[in-house]
Protein backbone atom coordinates (compact mmCIF):
# COMPACT_ATOMS: atom_id res chain seq x y z
CA UNK A 1 0.00 0.00 0.00
CA UNK A 2 2.82 2.40 0.84
CA UNK A 3 4.39 1.78 -2.59
CA UNK A 4 1.20 2.87 -4.34
CA UNK A 5 1.03 5.99 -2.20
CA UNK A 6 4.66 6.87 -3.02
CA UNK A 7 3.99 6.27 -6.74
CA UNK A 8 0.96 8.58 -6.64
CA UNK A 9 2.94 11.28 -4.82
CA UNK A 10 5.74 11.07 -7.39
CA UNK A 11 3.24 11.25 -10.26
CA UNK A 12 1.54 14.32 -8.74
CA UNK A 13 4.88 16.06 -8.11
CA UNK A 14 6.11 15.40 -11.66
CA UNK A 15 2.79 16.55 -13.10
CA UNK A 16 2.79 19.82 -11.13
CA UNK A 17 6.45 20.68 -11.75
CA UNK A 18 6.25 19.66 -15.42
CA UNK A 19 3.14 21.80 -15.93
CA UNK A 20 4.75 24.83 -14.26
CA UNK A 21 7.95 24.49 -16.30
CA UNK A 22 6.01 24.03 -19.54
CA UNK A 23 3.77 27.07 -18.90
CA UNK A 24 6.79 29.25 -18.07
CA UNK A 25 8.56 28.09 -21.22
CA UNK A 26 5.49 28.89 -23.36
CA UNK A 27 5.34 32.39 -21.80
CA UNK A 28 9.00 32.92 -22.66
CA UNK A 29 8.47 31.65 -26.21
CA UNK A 30 5.49 33.96 -26.81
CA UNK A 31 7.36 36.98 -25.44
CA UNK A 32 10.39 36.29 -27.65
CA UNK A 33 8.25 35.57 -30.74
CA UNK A 34 6.55 38.95 -30.34
CA UNK A 35 9.94 40.68 -30.04
CA UNK A 36 11.11 39.02 -33.29
CA UNK A 37 7.92 39.62 -35.29
CA UNK A 38 9.63 42.11 -37.63
CA UNK A 39 12.24 39.57 -38.78
CA UNK A 40 10.31 37.43 -41.28
CA UNK A 41 11.19 33.95 -42.45
CA UNK A 42 10.57 33.43 -46.17
CA UNK A 43 10.61 29.92 -47.60
CA UNK A 44 11.51 30.97 -51.11
CA UNK A 45 14.66 31.87 -52.97
CA UNK A 46 16.38 35.24 -52.79
CA UNK A 47 15.42 36.01 -56.42
CA UNK A 48 11.73 36.01 -55.50
CA UNK A 49 12.37 38.82 -53.00
CA UNK A 50 12.52 41.69 -55.46
CA UNK A 51 14.22 44.80 -54.11
CA UNK A 52 16.58 47.48 -55.35
CA UNK A 53 18.64 47.41 -52.16
CA UNK A 54 22.18 46.07 -52.25
CA UNK A 55 22.89 42.95 -50.20
CA UNK A 56 25.50 43.56 -47.51
CA UNK A 57 25.82 40.09 -46.00
CA UNK A 58 24.54 36.55 -46.57
CA UNK A 59 25.12 34.01 -43.80
CA UNK A 60 23.93 30.66 -42.54
CA UNK A 61 22.06 30.95 -39.24
CA UNK A 62 20.86 28.16 -37.02
CA UNK A 63 19.15 27.49 -33.73
CA UNK A 64 19.35 24.22 -31.85
CA UNK A 65 17.46 22.83 -28.88
CA UNK A 66 17.33 19.51 -27.04
CA UNK A 67 14.08 19.04 -25.21
CA UNK A 68 12.59 16.21 -23.20
CA UNK A 69 9.40 15.28 -21.48
CA UNK A 70 8.88 14.65 -17.81
CA UNK A 71 8.04 11.34 -16.21
CA UNK A 72 4.33 12.18 -16.00
CA UNK A 73 4.17 12.67 -19.77
CA UNK A 74 5.94 9.33 -20.18
CA UNK A 75 3.47 7.67 -17.83
CA UNK A 76 0.49 9.16 -19.68
CA UNK A 77 1.95 8.24 -23.09
CA UNK A 78 2.63 4.68 -21.96
CA UNK A 79 -0.99 4.27 -20.87
CA UNK A 80 -2.22 5.85 -24.11
CA UNK A 81 0.02 3.67 -26.29
CA UNK A 82 -1.62 0.56 -24.87
CA UNK A 83 -4.89 1.59 -26.51
CA UNK A 84 -3.41 3.47 -29.50
CA UNK A 85 -4.07 6.95 -30.78
CA UNK A 86 -2.33 10.30 -30.71
CA UNK A 87 0.21 10.87 -27.96
CA UNK A 88 -0.86 14.43 -27.24
CA UNK A 89 1.38 14.62 -24.18
CA UNK A 90 4.41 14.52 -26.51
CA UNK A 91 2.96 16.94 -29.07
CA UNK A 92 3.49 19.90 -26.74
CA UNK A 93 7.16 18.88 -26.34
CA UNK A 94 7.66 18.90 -30.10
CA UNK A 95 5.78 22.20 -30.44
CA UNK A 96 7.91 23.87 -27.77
CA UNK A 97 11.11 22.47 -29.27
CA UNK A 98 10.26 23.58 -32.79
CA UNK A 99 9.28 27.09 -31.73
CA UNK A 100 12.37 27.42 -29.49
CA UNK A 101 14.70 26.34 -32.34
CA UNK A 102 13.11 28.87 -34.71
CA UNK A 103 13.44 31.65 -32.12
CA UNK A 104 17.11 30.81 -31.55
CA UNK A 105 17.71 30.85 -35.31
CA UNK A 106 16.04 34.25 -35.60
CA UNK A 107 18.03 35.58 -32.63
CA UNK A 108 21.30 34.42 -34.21
CA UNK A 109 20.50 36.54 -37.28
CA UNK A 110 21.09 39.75 -35.33
CA UNK A 111 21.19 42.41 -38.03
CA UNK A 112 19.52 40.46 -40.84
CA UNK A 113 16.49 41.88 -42.56
CA UNK A 114 14.97 38.45 -43.17
CA UNK A 115 15.75 34.73 -43.36
CA UNK A 116 15.17 32.69 -46.50
CA UNK A 117 14.89 28.94 -47.11
CA UNK A 118 14.39 28.00 -43.47
CA UNK A 119 14.40 24.29 -42.66
CA UNK A 120 13.69 22.31 -39.50
CA UNK A 121 15.20 18.91 -38.69
CA UNK A 122 14.62 16.69 -35.67
CA UNK A 123 15.99 13.46 -34.26
CA UNK A 124 15.21 11.30 -31.24
CA UNK A 125 18.18 11.09 -28.88
CA UNK A 126 16.76 8.71 -26.32
CA UNK A 127 13.93 6.37 -27.25
CA UNK A 128 11.73 5.51 -24.28
CA UNK A 129 10.83 2.05 -25.54
CA UNK A 130 14.41 0.81 -25.95
CA UNK A 131 16.41 2.69 -23.30
CA UNK A 132 13.73 2.99 -20.61
CA UNK A 133 14.49 6.65 -20.11
CA UNK A 134 12.77 9.94 -20.78
CA UNK A 135 12.42 10.59 -24.54
CA UNK A 136 14.59 13.46 -25.73
CA UNK A 137 14.39 15.20 -29.06
CA UNK A 138 17.03 17.38 -30.73
CA UNK A 139 15.65 19.98 -33.12
CA UNK A 140 17.63 22.31 -35.38
CA UNK A 141 16.29 25.17 -37.45
CA UNK A 142 18.55 26.70 -40.08
CA UNK A 143 18.31 29.14 -42.94
CA UNK A 144 20.06 31.90 -44.89
CA UNK A 145 20.04 35.35 -43.31
CA UNK A 146 20.06 38.31 -45.72
CA UNK A 147 21.25 41.75 -44.58
CA UNK A 148 20.88 44.86 -46.74
CA UNK A 149 23.19 47.88 -46.70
Amino acid sequence: MIEILILLIVIVITYVTGTIIEKNHYKSIIKREIALIKKPIINAGAKTWNTKKKIKKIELVSGEVVISGDYFKNFAATLKSIFGGRLTSFESILDRGRREAIIRMRESAKDANFIINAKIESVMINDYYTNKGVPQCAIIAYGTAITYE
